[in-house]
């Protein structure tokens, strides 16, 4: 075999499913990643794949080595970063591709990883702020911050703040046309700015308080697949939102907003450090998981002395 790119090569066009596309992640023209797999196949005397005009999947052959390339690339990687570790200086180095809920990502992390990155320069980063769930065993997403556990129990998924939850909230503006809001049954009077994840609208709202649990369906003229519309659209006065005490924290300590039904509490959603297998767990992805963990608590901890039934 000629190099390990041809190895790197051929996984990443069995997890995309398109050469193309793996040239791409690769920064290498189409005709270097078809020459690169051509040798491949030369050198192992089997094909690989079996190709159309319009699709391209793994043969038989070819998913027997995948495994064993997979684990062969995944230990190179590891005994790599056990040198840079063993050799001094900033072992939290390379690229990390990380995604993030939108609003989140865009607004909160976005800042936070600036000073990641100011103690880590060695490393260089990747950052996927969006509100659709990546797959991470098909796409080249090292980890995923996502609101509550993955529906795939095989994924590992770290907490970063467990005792997040929704917060009822709307703009003081919004609040001053239609009176106070005292129980959560009252929305169903109420515009609701709703959000959307993949076809399911979030549009059934739970609460415990004094009277245990309260459901409410709710309505209104909003929807949005973006949390960050979402929280813009509340601060702009168009409606009462239920949104995670990580994205609202800062307008509701700038008094952007106001948290409602101080004795009813949202639903819990956890925030976790999600990837695809435990053996990714790098040192850049251990130390950015330490990080991202202190500044939950810190962001969590100054909301509570504004809003605690938000916390």
């Amino acid at each position: 075999m000629k190099s390990l790119t041809d190895l790197r090569l051929f996984v990443r066009t069995a997890h995309a499913g398109s050469l193309s596309a793996a040239a791409r992640q690769l920064d290498t023209t189409a005709a270097a990643a078809s020459a690169s797999l051509k040798r491949l196949e030369a050198s192992l005397g089997v094909p690989l794949f079996v190709r159309s005009t319009r699709s391209l999947r793994l043969t038989s052959e070819g998913e027997i080595f995948l495994r064993h390339c997979e684990q062969a690339l995944q230990a190179l990687d590891a005994g790599c970063e056990a040198m840079a570790g063993a050799g001094g200086g900033d072992a939290v180095r390379g690229t990390l591709l990380m995604t993030a809920p939108s609003d989140l990502g865009r607004n909160v992390v976005r800042v936070w990883m600036d000073e990641f990155q100011a103690r880590h320069p060695g490393l260089r980063l990747r950052l996927r702020p969006t509100d659709r769930r990546s797959d991470l065993y098909r796409e080249p997403v090292d980890v995923a911050l996502r609101y509550g556990l993955p529906a795939d129990s095989t994924m590992v998924a770290l907490p970063l703040a467990p005792a997040n939850r929704r917060v009822l909230c709307a703009a003081p503006a919004w609040l001053a046309r239609t009176g106070p809001l005292r129980h959560p049954g009252e929305l169903a009077d109420r515009n609701a700015l709703c959000f959307v994840l993949g076809d399911e609208v979030h549009d059934q709202w739970r609460f415990t308080g004094p009277e245990g649990e309260c459901i409410v369906d709710v309505r209104g003229d909003r929807v949005s697949d973006d949390g960050d519309v979402v929280r813009r659209w509340a601060i702009d006065g168009h409606g009462v939102a239920c949104k995670s005490a990580l994205d609202v924290a800062d307008d509701l300590i700038a008094g952007r907003l106001v948290a409602l039904c101080p004795e009813w509490r949202a639903e819990p959603t956890p925030l976790h450090l999600v990837c695809a297998d435990r053996r990714q767990l790098s040192p850049a992805i251990r130390a950015l998981r330490a990080f991202l963990e202190a500044k939950c608590a810190e962001r969590l901890s100054a909301l509570a002395e504004v809003a605690p039934q938000a916390v």
